[in-house]
């Protein structure tokens, strides 16, 4: 069924959006950073968009990096919290040379499902495996770990996976199996020595480097990735999710990559993740694709 998601978030909020810009709320501090499908006006006046804790500056001499001007007194860390059934998740965030902060927040809506998912299976007798992929800073790892599920957590960056491991510890979580390493080069290993787990994670970037120089492009390695993901999931009641961020990739895409990999499954959804701001325009913040077995 395609569906557009937009997730309850408390400790977050998009405020307006415009001229290729957003300004958000995150817990206690509002950020200005770019936005490049903002493509239509602000709402609200520039002295709103002013009046931001941190906002970002893009290099120019780059497309990507960029530096952040805070207010006095404004941390350049701090945390937010999403609760998922009895637990609180905590995550930190920091401004990075990159304009993110640490969480993707429309990422919430994967993180409900994950954790139902956990816990279904655990209802059914079933202690699951969880695998997540260019996990990042865990936010889906502590929903899976917070459903009880074994969970790993893979990324080629040990900074953020770091990171997440102080998400994981302030949230009064444990067990994390960490793993820091090229993510294709790690389901390959993991199809030889014949794992197998019941939900699998993929957020994976357009570009990106392993842990020892390997190369990622999307579109060059993304069905040899799903064609390995598909040797390594359950065959009955398992999961999996997939997000995509690059413009130009739809869901639509996606689904059909996926189900070339895996075949036809019991249940599926795919759509657009978003955010509405306060004057109700709609931005659009990454495409998903997750299915249930």
């Amino acid at each position: 069924m395609q569906e557009q998601l937009t997730p309850l978030f408390g400790d977050y909020e998009l405020i307006d959006t415009g001229h290729f810009e957003k300004l958000e709320r995150f817990g206690r501090f509002v950020t200005r950073r770019p936005e490049p499908q903002a493509i239509w006006r602000p709402s609200l006046p520039s002295g709103e968009w002013e009046r931001a804790d941190a906002a970002f500056l893009r290099d120019a001499r780059s497309d990507e990096r960029g530096e952040w001007r805070r207010r006095s007194g404004v941390p350049d860390r701090w945390s937010v919290g999403y609760r998922l059934g009895g637990t609180e998740l905590r995550m930190r965030l920091g401004l990075t040379s990159f304009k993110h902060v640490g969480i993707f927040p429309e990422q919430a809506a994967n993180w409900d499902f994950i954790y139902d998912s956990c816990l279904r299976l655990k209802s059914g007798g079933v202690r699951p495996r969880v695998l997540n992929l260019f996990a990042y800073t865990g936010g889906a790892t502590l929903a899976a770990r917070a459903a009880g599920a074994e969970t790993t957590h893979v990324d080629s960056v040990r900074q953020v996976v770091t990171w997440a491991r102080e998400n994981m510890e302030t949230s009064g979580l444990d067990g994390v199996r960490w793993i820091v390493e090229d993510a294709l080069r790690f389901v390959q290993r993991e199809v030889r020595r014949g794992n197998r787990y019941h939900g699998i994670i993929l957020d994976p970037p357009a570009y990106g480097r392993g842990a020892n120089g390997e190369k990622w492009i999307l579109e060059d390695n993304i069905c040899e990735m799903l064609e390995c993901c598909a040797q390594l999931l359950e065959p009955a009641g398992a999961f999996l999710v997939l997000n995509l961020y690059s413009m130009g990739l739809s869901s639509t895409l996606a689904r059909t990559a996926v189900r070339q990999a895996f075949g036809a499954p019991r249940d599926e959804q795919w759509g657009e993740l978003c955010f509405s701001d306060r004057a109700g325009k709609q931005l659009p913040l990454g495409t998903y694709y997750r299915f249930t077995r």
